[in-house]
């Protein structure tokens, strides 16, 4: 059993030991082109945050995974079968009661570490913030920790090379034959503002890709989805350290 992973811990573990921080990943259930499994966004999450917990609780870090919450915001999927959407509103539910759990019992800091670009939960923590004072509240998309055109050949953000590798990587039992996966060719919007990123909208999916993937998956290979989860759960690691060692009132220079 890893002490820092909580679904794998017993009463006899925690009736005395306290942690200083807990680290919520957060996923989706939802098609990752033909050949990548629905699960995809919350293997990543199991897998990042306990080898990223891994690395700091080595160092000294104090640092609990709650268990993957697997559902994300999907509402731009609605027609893709079984894509399942929960509503940001949910989410902050969701985030409410865990937190209240959290400074009730003495556990001050919260990470949410995000695995699905749908999920956005900068405007839950200010909210929340306000609400548990006491609180030091923290949020990051681990997929924007690195430089992915130095690991990767092909962009995409969705069931891309990256994630492809990724999954090759920790779970190949799961992946189909490359042969099977579509191109994750991407319709762009008409609307120029949106094209150089300076507006957004809710991208439809089955208007935008074919094969619900953006980003060709066909150069992906398990070497490099296994050098990008080094780096990057180095990356979550110095994260959870920094915040672990933080102390509220003293947080910048």
């Amino acid at each position: 059993m890893r002490p820092y992973i909580l679904k794998e811990a017993t009463w006899k573990d925690l009736k005395t030991f306290r942690y200083d921080l807990a680290v919520l990943p957060w996923g989706a259930t939802e098609a990752h082109n033909y050949h990548l499994p629905y699960g995809t966004d919350i293997y990543e999450a199991d897998d990042l945050g306990a080898e990223g917990a891994r690395k700091a609780w080595e160092k000294g870090s104090k640092v609990v995974v709650l268990p993957t919450i697997p559902f994300g915001v999907n509402t731009g999927q609605s027609d893709i079968y079984l894509d399942i959407n929960i509503y940001p509103s949910t989410q902050l539910i969701i985030l409410t009661d865990i937190i209240e759990v959290l400074s009730r019992q003495g556990i001050k800091k919260l990470l949410i570490l995000n695995s699905h670009g749908g999920n956005n939960f900068q405007p839950m923590l200010r909210e929340l913030g306000l609400r548990f004072p006491d609180m030091l509240l923290f949020t990051c998309n681990w997929f924007q920790a690195l430089d992915k055109s130095k690991y990767f050949e092909e962009a995409g953000d969705h069931a891309d090379e990256m994630e492809t590798a990724l999954i090759q990587y920790l779970h190949p039992e799961l992946v189909l034959s490359l042969e099977e996966a579509g191109d994750g060719a991407e319709r762009k919007s008409v609307i120029r503002g949106i094209r150089e990123k300076w507006a957004w909208a809710e991208r439809k999916w089955s208007q935008v890709t074919d094969d619900t993937g953006i980003g060709n998956p066909k150069k992906a290979s398990p070497e490099k989805g296994r050098r990008y989860f080094e780096d990057v759960t180095d990356k979550i690691a110095e994260l959870i350290a920094d915040i672990c060692e933080a102390r509220p009132g003293d947080l910048y220079k």
